[in-house]
C-alpha cells in the first residue's frame, strides 16, 4: 500500500496548501489524555501531540464532508448541514477594544472574513501570550450548529459542510446517509422530512444533546484532573492568568492544562 499512501500524503498536503490560501481558521488547542495506574489511580496528565498522521486523516474527512454536503446541496435533498455564522457585532466590538489594547488588529471592517482571522492568527503565533490570545478569537466566535438552512461554516471557510464521518458517529452523521442514499435510489427527496419531523427541530434537538455530552466530558475530565490534583495541595506551579473575573483570577497550570481560581 505504499504507494497509495504516498499518493494520499501528497493530497493532503495540497489540500492543506488550500485551506490555508482560502483562509481557514487553524487553531492550535492543546488537549490532554489521563494515564491511570493498574489500581485506576491517575498516574499523570500528558498533553496529546498531533503529527502528520493525524492531519492527513482529518483533511479527509473534511473532504469526505464536504462532498456530501455538495451532492445533498445539487440535488435539492434536505439534510441537516453542519453550519458556523460569524461573530456578532457584539463580540467583535469587544474583541477589537481588547486587540487595540495589546498594539493589536483585526482587518475586514464590519465584516471580517475568515482570512483576516487566519491573518490575525498567524501574527500571534509567536507571543508569549498566544494561548490567551487564541482563547479570547474562539470565543469571539459563534457555535457550530446543526441546521436544514445552509449558511456555510465560518471557521472552515466552506460554502457547505456536513457531518458526513468522524470519529464518533453522530445521529446527523445518519441523516446525512439517508439523505445521500435517497439521492441514489432517486428517492422522494421530501421523504425523509415526512420520516424524520420537522429538519428545522430535528437540527435545535441535534445540536442541544452535542452540547449536553460536550459538557457531561467537560465535568468528568474536570472530577478526574480534582481528583489528580488533591495530593498536590501546598505544591507551587507556574501558570498562565486565562480569564479576570471581579472575584479572581483564572490560571491555568503549565504542563497540565488543569484551570484554577484564585481568589
Amino acid at each position: 500500500v505504499m504507494p497509495q499512501l504516498t499518493d494520499l500524503y501528497d493530497l493532503y498536503r495540497l489540500l492543506a496548501k488550500a485551506r490555508g490560501a482560502r483562509g481557514a481558521l487553524e487553531m492550535d488547542t492543546t488537549e490532554t489524555y489521563i494515564v491511570c495506574d493498574a489500581q485506576g489511580r491517575i498516574e499523570k496528565i500528558l498533553p496529546r501531540t498531533r503529527n502528520d498522521a493525524h492531519r492527513l486523516i482529518e483533511e479527509m474527512m473534511l473532504a469526505a464532508n464536504v462532498c456530501a454536503a455538495d451532492l445533498l446541496t445539487r440535488h435539492k435533498q434536505p439534510a441537516l448541514y453542519r453550519i458556523h455564522e460569524g461573530p456578532t457585532p457584539e463580540r467583535l466590538e469587544n474583541l477589537r477594544t481588547l486587540l487595540k489594547a495589546l498594539g493589536l488588529a483585526l482587518a475586514g471592517g464590519d465584516s471580517p472574513q475568515p482570512k483576516d482571522f487566519a491573518e490575525l492568527l498567524e501574527r500571534i503565533r509567536t507571543r508569549p501570550d498566544m494561548q490567551l490570545l487564541q482563547t479570547v478569537l474562539l470565543r469571539t466566535m459563534q457555535q457550530a450548529v446543526y441546521s436544514p438552512h445552509n449558511v456555510g461554516h465560518f471557521g472552515l471557510a466552506y460554502e457547505a459542510y456536513a457531518h458526513f464521518t468522524s470519529p464518533i458517529r453522530r445521529y446527523p452523521d445518519l441523516v446525512v446517509h439517508r439523505g445521500i442514499r435517497q439521492v441514489l435510489q432517486g428517492g422522494d427527496p421530501q421523504a425523509l422530512v415526512d420520516w424524520h419531523g420537522a429538519f428545522p427541530v430535528l437540527g435545535q434537538d441535534c445540536s442541544f444533546r452535542e452540547r449536553r455530552a460536550d459538557e457531561a466530558t467537560r465535568g468528568a475530565v474536570a472530577w478526574l484532573k480534582c481528583y489528580y490534583m488533591q495530593e498536590r495541595v501546598g505544591e507551587e506551579f507556574s501558570g498562565l492568568v486565562s480569564g479576570v473575573v471581579d472575584f479572581g483570577l483564572f490560571v491555568q497550570l503549565d504542563g497540565l492544562q488543569v484551570d484554577g481560581l484564585v481568589h
